[in-house]
């Protein structure tokens, strides 16, 4: 669409350059083109480089998947090397390379970040948290999926400087433990989305107090969870009115006793009730759903 654009405007009718950058290419043209797109354009000319440099410098959001299945390094700091604005940073595509060295410097200039992925980005360190708690004083979402780095200081450093939180992702941060989550949602009680999925360490406290402390609280992940138990279920049911989706697969504390309370709340659960799962498994053996009169 944008080298269209370029071509419809002749040298009669003008430049695409000629139009105002800041007030109409950046906010309403180069904002709809993809960026590998805009990176290919930077090679056309020299104007064309000052103007999607300038793109990038004001550039809002910036995701790393939009540029391939994989970001070198170098090109990743040319990239960012004057972003002051950015609001969303998506970075699970640097995952093999991306350190705190590469990171910091972004966080140190870009204060108005609300949403961030590191999913995967195992080579950071617990000072790339500490930076972000401390700079980001806005942040509304942060992936930490898989970050085995991730652990209790660094989490209550998180804690007590961004307090709008309402989406944490910790699935396989296998260091935490009850202490740490306990301390999350305590200072943290707008959350309305938490996966602490994947770790062994965390139990029915940790869980019982989630509940207690973050009644917005919507979604909740706790797949191999294997410390979880039916309590921790009870009183999510009880102190959580808005739950919408629950997780609890391969937690085998947890039994129907507990999940139907939330079933009948019409919560998504990932587990079938015993009697589905029966007729699930008995029509693969037969190969036809049965007739079952349950009526008492």
């Amino acid at each position: 669409a944008l080298w269209c654009l370029m071509m419809s405007l002749t040298p009669t009718r003008g430049c695409l350059l000629d139009l105002p950058w800041e007030d109409i290419l950046i906010p309403h043209i180069l904002c709809h083109v993809p960026l590998q797109q805009l990176l290919s354009l930077q090679r056309v000319s020299k104007s064309f480089q000052s103007l999607i440099q300038l793109y990038l410098a004001n550039m809002r959001c910036f995701d790393s998947s939009q540029i391939g299945p994989a970001i070198p390094q170098a090109a990743f700091v040319n990239l960012l090397r004057d972003s002051k604005v950015l609001q969303q940073l998506a970075l699970q595509n640097c995952s093999s390379w991306l350190t705190d060295m590469d990171l910091l410097p972004i966080l140190w200039r870009n204060h108005h970040l609300h949403q961030i992925q590191l999913k995967g980005c195992v080579r950071l360190s617990r000072s790339t948290l500490v930076s972000i708690s401390l700079n980001c004083p806005n942040l509304r979402q942060l992936s930490l999926a898989h970050c085995d780095w991730v652990d209790s200081l660094s989490l209550r450093s998180l804690a007590d400087h961004c307090k709008a939180l309402e989406a944490v992702d910790l699935t396989a941060c296998r260091q935490l433990k009850d202490e740490a989550i306990c301390y999350l949602v305590q200072k943290c009680s707008r959350l309305k989305s938490l996966s602490l999925a994947v770790n062994a360490n965390v139990g029915d406290v940790a869980v019982q107090e989630t509940a207690k402390c973050c009644p917005e609280l919507e979604h909740l992940d706790l797949t191999g969870c294997l410390r979880v138990k039916n309590d921790s279920i009870r009183v999510l049911a009880e102190y959580c009115p808005k739950l919408r989706s629950l997780k609890v697969k391969h937690c085998h504390n947890v039994a129907e006793s507990s999940l139907s309370i939330l079933r009948v709340r019409g919560v998504e659960l990932d587990v079938e009730p015993p009697l589905q799962r029966a007729l699930v498994l008995l029509q693969d053996v037969v190969g036809f759903a049965p007739f079952i009169n349950i009526q008492i």
